[in-house]
């Protein structure tokens, strides 16, 4: 799924403060790109109209199948900043959560998240409920989620935030090594992300201020 920006413009709603600023850029399908940039770059802002998390104010972004436009709601899972999981179910019930979203059967869900479970490193732990892991694993779990998907765009808010470096391999080999056929956009303030991504855009003062291949 190839993604195309065009003029995004916000301003936040509580203020004269223009956080983008007219942003251009396109990511092929298949790809993964990394969005970098100081703290208030405006990084999470960019990724949350990307999901129509947020109205897009001015400009566009848009989704593309070939020639074809797609609803980029309904084609993106998201890894949100924010954890959010039921903490009372397992993390085979959490992760299965994103496999019903895309119309799974039970087995279908259930293999697929057994599946994402053990790609970032929490074969083993399926049956265990939410509230008893800790952050770094809650945080792969909802990972998994995102991969259990099969929508072709993940959207992912650091999702390595609270892993070591041994875990984020692992997490990006799952997100954006065995799944070329998706099209992965990680904002991350990790170099070593940045790195392992095909694109990296570089946001600074409300705009793309560099486009290179990682």
């Amino acid at each position: 799924m190839r993604l195309i920006a065009s003029g995004v413009t916000y301003t936040y709603p509580r203020g004269d403060h223009q956080v983008l600023a007219g942003v251009d850029f396109e990511i092929p399908a298949g790809t993964s790109a990394a969005i970098i940039g100081p703290s208030g770059s405006g990084k999470t802002t960019l990724l949350s109209l990307m999901g129509h998390l947020l109205p897009m104010q001015a400009g566009s972004i848009h989704a593309l199948d070939g020639e074809r436009e797609v609803s980029l709601q309904e084609a993106a899972s998201w890894v949100l900043q924010t954890v959010s999981l039921l903490p009372d179910r397992t993390a085979l019930d959490n992760v299965a959560v994103g496999a019903f979203s895309d119309g799974a059967s039970r087995p279908d869900a259930v293999a697929r998240s057994r599946e994402s479970l053990a790609s970032v490193g929490l074969a083993g732990r399926e049956y265990e409920p939410a509230r008893i892991l800790s952050g770094g694993e809650a945080q792969r779990v909802a990972i998994a989620r995102a991969l259990a998907s099969r929508r072709p765009i993940i959207l992912a808010d650091e999702p390595t935030g609270q892993l070591d470096a041994k875990t984020s391999a692992t997490v990006l080999e799952a997100m954006i090594g065995a799944h070329g056929e998706r099209t992965v956009v990680i904002v991350t303030h990790d170099p070593e992300v940045a790195e392992r991504c095909d694109v990296v855009l570089e946001l600074r003062d409300g705009v793309i201020h560099e486009k290179a291949h990682a």
